[in-house]
């Protein structure tokens, strides 16, 4: 087969917004070509090309196993997430091994699912990982790693966590802070107006993405009364407890599908730590504070400690509870390198990602003869 005929499968993780974005913004700057994406809610994608298909996954989280006795059956160490006897499980995987076998995938790119990963692998079909924070140092992610031919960071290596492996470091490509850049960055005084915000207020906005539980309210009401001059906007997935007082320096926004004319008519930012929500803040380059969200394997946490070590963010590992607190945290947040910070989103983040991908597929199918391994070792952190 034709390798530029060979089509490329993505998996795209549900979970958030991040992942779906990331992964049209590659898509849209690959060589035309088949490109398969398999999700379990397509609703996420807005791509609007003729040589891409959005197959529909069914949704496994939170499905019960058939029986008591599967339910019991101890965790395997080596995947990540696998119960047993949970059909959804079963079929979405099913899936994805059937469109393996039929179209015979020049790639398929993983973002994100250890067990996707090592599928790909059993089906004999390259996979690119997508790689996020967090200690990942387990069994299961260390075998998906070691079982695709090379990841895709999209974040810039500056951010690298610092207990990830030197020998996968190397089989690594840096693309840079990946976000969508092909709209201008807002300028604040027109974000100011479109938004209806007085153009001299002191504004801080308070944001989340949607993978976690957000913006708790109380925590907010506690800054809005230790910077009673400042308005504090609320914006993305709002988390309440029952026993908020809100006050006249505070709105509650809510969900926005684009929150960066908010981010930009912001004089400081407070953020949880999701990987494309904190790239669209460092595009704008505003103050920023970090308070990561739970998630699996630390994620929002390592990414926040990084940001912190660089320079580019304050970090504080829960909400200010205090005047106090507040005032040190914002003090510190006003302090960061702005200029350091803009430098980790890279504009041209998608292209480059999209010619890893596709070098990858050169350098795997484009020779008649064995090449000794690592294959890639010569087109990683090449201009695409």
């Amino acid at each position: 087969m034709d390798r530029r005929a060979q089509p490329i499968g993505f998996f795209v993780h549900h979970q958030g917004r991040g992942h779906a974005k990331r992964c049209a913004s590659i898509i849209a700057q690959l060589k035309p070509r088949p490109i398969r994406v398999f999700c379990a809610q397509p609703s996420l994608f807005e791509l609007d090309l003729p040589h891409v298909e959005i197959e529909r996954l069914p949704d496994f989280h939170g499905q019960s196993c058939r029986t008591p006795a599967l339910h019991g059956v101890p965790a395997c160490s080596a995947l990540d997430c696998a119960p047993l006897g949970v059909d959804a499980l079963r079929e979405g995987l099913g899936q994805m091994a059937a469109w393996m076998a039929e179209a015979d995938p020049a790639l398929l790119v993983v973002d994100v699912s250890a067990e996707v990963s090592l599928l790909a692998r059993l089906c004999s079909v390259p996979a690119i990982t997508i790689r996020m924070h967090g200690d990942r140092t387990d069994p299961a992610h260390h075998a998906a790693y070691t079982a695709s031919v090379g990841m895709l960071a999209p974040f810039d290596p500056r951010l690298e966590d610092e207990t990830y492996s030197p020998s996968l470091r190397h089989r690594t490509f840096y693309c840079g802070g990946l976000v969508d850049t092909s709209v201008p960055v807002p300028d604040r005084a027109a974000a100011r107006e479109r938004l209806g915000l007085d153009a001299s207020a002191h504004v801080v906005v308070a944001i989340a993405g949607g993978g976690g539980v957000g913006v708790p309210v109380a925590p907010i009401s506690m800054a809005a009364r230790a910077f009673p001059d400042t308005q504090w906007l609320l914006v993305g997935k709002i988390a309440r407890d029952g026993h908020e007082t809100e006050f006249p320096n505070m709105q509650v926004v809510g969900w926005v599908d684009d929150p960066m004319d908010h981010i930009a008519a912001a004089d400081a930012v407070v953020a949880t730590c999701g990987d494309t929500l904190v790239h669209e803040i460092t595009r704008v380059g505003r103050p920023l504070l970090c308070v990561p969200e739970w998630c699996y394997y630390d994620e929002q946490q390592r990414k926040a400690t990084a940001l912190a070590r660089l320079g580019a963010a304050a970090h504080r590992s829960r909400w200010p509870a205090s005047f106090a607190q507040w005032r040190e945290a914002m003090e510190q947040a006003h302090a960061v390198d702005l200029e350091l910070q803009r430098s980790l989103t890279e504009p041209q983040a998608a292209s480059l990602a999209a010619g890893y991908l596709e070098r990858t597929i050169d350098a795997l199918w484009g020779q008649a003869t064995p090449t000794p391994w690592p294959v890639l070792a010569a087109v990683e952190q090449q201009p695409a």
